[in-house]
């Protein structure tokens, strides 16, 4: 069965990698940020081959259920099922070059090494969606770390509480 056309919904797509090992690490923010959203919405999901999903009036919300390096088969399946225009696109993901605490909605950029947003851009042919990039670099940190250092670790207790506060602000901003 197919979805109906909702140009109207803004399609949120959160990143990360499956499998309970990545479901508290820093690398699926992205995932943790729509599971957020769906229970500030009280909506449930579904799920397809490549995603799950939830709607709720304005929103489609959808997990990416394939690894972060392919995230652009789950982009692109989600845009063709719900025929919603890619201008309503909004990737969640982590973001190593922001601070734990921030967040930028941003459109059109590169992927900056983000190899889920590269598998996007790749798939998609264009970055002309928009990006929610959620802070995850540790505050005062004395050495800056690869993002490998990092996205794959458990999300410390303080910290999930900082980035619980931003995915606040960042739900208050998309509403």
């Amino acid at each position: 069965m197919r979805a109906s056309r909702d140009s109207s919904a803004k399609l949120i797509l959160g990143l990360g990698n499956p499998g309970g090992e990545y479901a508290g690490t820093y690398h699926s923010v992205g995932n943790i940020f729509v599971d957020r959203m769906a229970n500030l919405l009280g909506v449930g999901f579904s799920k397809l081959p490549y995603f799950a999903y939830a709607k709720s009036p304005g929103f489609i919300l959808v997990k990416s259920l394939i690894n972060m390096n392919e995230s652009g088969v789950a982009a692109a399946a989600a845009l063709k099922y719900f025929k919603v225009p890619l201008q309503k696109l909004y990737v969640a993901h982590d973001d190593s070059d922001l601070t734990i605490g921030s967040f930028k909605i941003t459109s059109g950029q590169s992927a900056a090494g983000h190899h889920g947003i590269e598998s996007v851009i790749n798939t998609l042919g264009t970055a002309e969606f928009s990006r929610i990039r959620i802070g995850i670099r540790p505050l005062g940190e004395a050495r800056r770390k690869k993002a490998g250092e990092l996205v794959l670790k458990p999300i410390s207790k303080s910290n999930t509480v900082i980035i619980e506060e931003v995915f606040g602000r960042i739900y208050a901003e998309l509403v």
